[in-house]
C-alpha cells in the first residue's frame, strides 16, 4: 500500500496515473488534510509499503486548515510500525523540518524535489518503484 498526503487536484492525477503504472499497482490511499490522515492512517501502516508527504496543504475556501506534512511527520515517528518516507515539498524549510523528523527519529526518508513538469512522472516515480521493490525483495525473502 502507498499513503499519499497531498491537496493539489492536478498532482494527485498525475501520482494516481503512476501508481497505476506501476506493476504490481499497490493500493493507493489519499488524504487531502492532515488531520484526517493521522486519524486514519495508524491501521494501514502494517500494510504500508512507502507513504509520501507533501508539506503546505491549502483548504478550499470555508474549510477548517487542513494541518501540514511536518504534522503528521511528527506523529508518524510516534508510531510503532516504521516504513519509508518520501518528502516531496516545494516548501524547501518545511521539507527540511520534515527530514529532520525522520532523520532523528531513525526512519528512512527521500527527498523529492518538485522542480520541472514531470517531476512525479520521472523522479518521484523512480523513488517509489525502487523503494518498492526493495519491499518486494524484503518480503519475498521472508
Amino acid at each position: 500500500m502507498l499513503l499519499l498526503l497531498e491537496d493539489d487536484s492536478e498532482r494527485l492525477n498525475r501520482f494516481e496515473a503512476v501508481v497505476t503504472g506501476l506493476e504490481p499497482v499497490p493500493q493507493f490511499r489519499v488524504w487531502r488534510d492532515a488531520h484526517t490522515m493521522i486519524r486514519e492512517a495508524g491501521p494501514l501502516l502494517e500494510a504500508t509499503s512507502v507513504i509520501s508527504l507533501d508539506h503546505d496543504l491549502i483548504a478550499p475556501e470555508g474549510d477548517p486548515d487542513p494541518g501540514d506534512g511536518y504534522t503528521v511527520a511528527q506523529w508518524l515517528t510516534t508510531q510503532p510500525v516504521v516504513r519509508p518516507v518520501i518528502v516531496h515539498s516545494s516548501n524547501a524549510e518545511r521539507a527540511s523540518w520534515m527530514a529532520g523528523e525522520f532523520e532523528l527519529a531513525g526512519w528512512r526518508h527521500w527527498r523529492v524535489i518538485p522542480f520541472g513538469d514531470d517531476w512525479i512522472e520521472n523522479d518521484w516515480r523512480r523513488v517509489v518503484r525502487r523503494l518498492l521493490r526493495r519491499v518486494s525483495k524484503r518480503s519475498t525473502n521472508e
